[in-house]
């Protein structure tokens, strides 16, 4: 099931960064700090009162420096509209109403999305005063906040959770696997589709920002039933003039948590870029299986015997979070090697449901151990009872020791390399979680 959407639009300075970043702290979990994944993000994943949803920060998504100050809030404003499930729009109540503000609150009154109206840096009951102004912009009640002191913030977040829409069914068979098609504009994500289901379903261009709206495409390969999750379709004439593809993050993490597997299609002339990092940092955290696709391969300049090697190598140090991802060589036009995206999709499905009995991963943790001891603190040493896997998709296994704060982050990578040499793995990310061995009885 995909994550609802909040977007925080405003102009710069009333704190969309510092509401971000502080929602962020006090109120999200961030799922792993494997050394490779970009800690300068666009978005975060939340929850409130059981209610889960993906946060964006729009100051964090790049703007042309050329642009002037409104044609920027108001391309934000517009993207939000049509990308967000909930707007957050942020003004400053020291600073007052101000001409932007009105410019960009006329555009967000036409939004067919629920706007929340957030008055930032009101931080003691005098200052409550200077909200009243912000009626003004016919957006409803503002709420006074104060990002910096973290006040007014629990208000806030129960009115983003009470605009959430109601939750759809997914149109999708239980054995299905559902495919993400991502990656920056003109790689050959769309080109990828249509050579995977034979035909010009979705529209072709070499035109940056050309795809704009998620589809769903079922097809069967070999026996197997697919659904396609291409994040296309035809730019709507007239809406925005600006390219739109720095913005299409959010249409990407939606069809990341729709997926089984994530395809991350980069374009072999040009490589990665910050934005597909984050991109890919999303898939990973979000326990989804990975295939990285290195398309145009046919037109790599200067190849040789060693070409796909050296660009693996630096695929790795790129995406140092993915090193369990295959990796694949692909023409779109040439249709060189897309039969095989299949064959690996349905491998890393499968390698993602794997279940390894108690039994054979105490096997395992006994040769781990005999090999490299586990660490020891202050004369304390660690002790490792027992493993057993607590869940799939991904595949999650919960290791019971003596006192987890002895649990080192290398041991417990060591631990999960294990795991990989001894049951593949290849495709997914696993999470390794440690618990004391009172903790056995809540598992």
């Amino acid at each position: 099931m995909s994550k609802p959407i909040v977007a925080i639009v405003g102009r710069p300075n009333v704190g969309k960064s510092t509401l971000f970043n502080q929602i962020g702290k006090k109120r999200v979990s961030i799922v792993d700090d494997f050394p490779g994944v970009t800690r300068d993000r666009i978005y975060l994943d939340a929850e409130w009162l059981n209610h889960q949803f993906t946060m964006i920060d729009t100051g964090g998504i790049e703007l042309d420096s050329a642009d002037q100050l409104l044609s920027s809030m108001r391309q934000q404003a517009q993207i939000a509209m049509e990308e967000a499930d909930v707007i957050v729009f942020v003004v400053d109540g020291r600073a007052g109403l101000t001409s932007a503000d009105e410019e960009v609150g006329k555009l967000l009154r036409s939004a067919n999305k629920p706007v929340i109206l957030a008055v930032n840096k009101t931080d003691s009951p005098q200052q409550e005063m200077n909200i009243y102004e912000f009626y003004n912009l016919g957006l409803g009640d503002p709420l006074g906040i104060s990002a910096s002191n973290a006040l007014g913030l629990g208000d806030l977040l129960d009115a983003i959770v009470a605009a959430f829409p109601r939750e759809a069914e997914e149109d999708k068979e239980a054995d299905e696997i559902s495919i993400a098609v991502i990656g920056r504009p003109n790689v050959g994500k769309s080109s990828i589709v249509n050579a995977l289901i034979g035909e010009e379903r979705v529209i072709v261009s070499n035109i940056p920002g050309t795809t704009r709206d998620a589809i769903d495409t079922h097809f069967v390969a070999d026996d197997i039933k697919f659904i396609l999750i291409d994040t296309a379709g035809m730019r709507r004439k007239g809406k925005i003039d600006e390219p739109v593809e720095r913005y299409s993050v959010m249409r990407s993490l939606r069809a990341v948590d729709r997926a089984d597997v994530v395809l991350m299609v980069i374009n072999a002339e040009e490589g990665i870029t910050e934005q597909d990092k984050k991109i890919a940092g999303y898939a990973h955290e979000s326990g989804k299986g990975v295939v990285i696709i290195v398309n145009k391969w046919d037109v790599y300049p200067n190849k040789d015997d060693k070409s796909t090697l050296r660009f693996t190598e630096d695929l790795r140090d790129e995406l140092g979070f993915l090193q369990y991802a295959p990796v694949l060589y692909t023409s779109a036009l040439t249709h060189q090697r897309i039969p095989r995206i299949t064959e690996l999709v349905k491998y890393v499905a499968d390698q993602q449901s794997m279940r390894i009995q108690t039994s054979v991963l105490n096997e395992l943790i006994r040769d781990a151990v005999s090999v490299n001891p586990p660490p020891s603190h202050r004369g304390k040493q660690l002790k490792i009872f027992f493993m057993t896997q607590a869940d799939i998709q991904p595949p999650k296994f919960v290791v019971f020791v003596n006192d987890p704060e002895l649990m080192h982050f290398s041991y417990l990578r060591f631990l999960e390399n294990k795991l990989r040499e001894s049951f593949g793995f290849e495709g997914t990310p696993l999470k390794l979680i440690v618990r004391g061995r009172k903790e056995e009885d809540d598992l």
